[in-house]
């Protein structure tokens, strides 16, 4: 009986998680509200609450996915190329796809503040993965193993402001792959 209850409450968990990715997708995270999620999955508002302390929490919780699946695409990438350049070219373009497939997710993940933080003790382990994966990719570019955390956080931080700005239409059209290129070039 304990059991079945433990699955019931996972299930309605992921319920919520899902519903309320879906529902940024769809509509944005401003759309995304206890009152609105409580429609769309058919129980009551203390359900969610029961489950999550706020909506920064479901949040958090899409995010922990996103970046379980960032990790996924990142290390599949990896695992394709073994040549430096592309190698670096098929995390940067997994990278860049993940961040425009999922805009909402991006956001979760990213720009939205719920808490989540990086490069603490503490940290969830879907992030400390998706950080590891870029690690993995930029380990044989450092002669100074002291240097990683820093040249990886400066790639990321690299990848991320193309993803954003290219996003938000801030970038001229048709210059994409050559933005990559140079950025990979620099990097090596």
């Amino acid at each position: 009986m304990q059991q079945r209850r433990e699955r019931d409450r996972a299930k309605r968990q992921e319920l919520i998680v899902r519903t309320a990715r879906e529902l940024a997708e769809a509509e944005g995270w401003d759309a995304v509200t206890t009152r609105r999620l409580s429609e769309r999955i058919e129980y009551s508002q203390p359900v969610l609450y029961s489950h999550f302390a706020n909506k920064d929490a479901i949040v958090a919780a899409v995010a922990e996915q996103g970046f379980a699946e960032l990790a996924t695409a990142l290390g599949a990438a990896r695992r394709k190329e073994v040549e430096r350049y592309d190698l670096l070219r098929a995390v940067a373009d997994a990278y860049l796809a993940f961040a425009e497939a999922n805009p909402a997710l991006y956001d979760a993940m990213f720009t939205l503040d719920v808490g989540l933080r990086f490069a603490q003790p503490d940290s969830p382990p879907a992030l400390r993965e998706g950080f590891d994966q870029l690690v993995a990719t930029f380990d044989a570019l450092v002669e100074d193993p002291a240097e990683i955390g820093a040249f990886t956080e400066v790639a990321w931080a690299a990848l991320h402001g193309l993803a954003m700005l290219t996003r938000d239409g801030r970038l001229s059209e048709g210059h994409h792959d050559a933005r990559v290129d140079l950025l990979i070039t620099r990097l090596l």
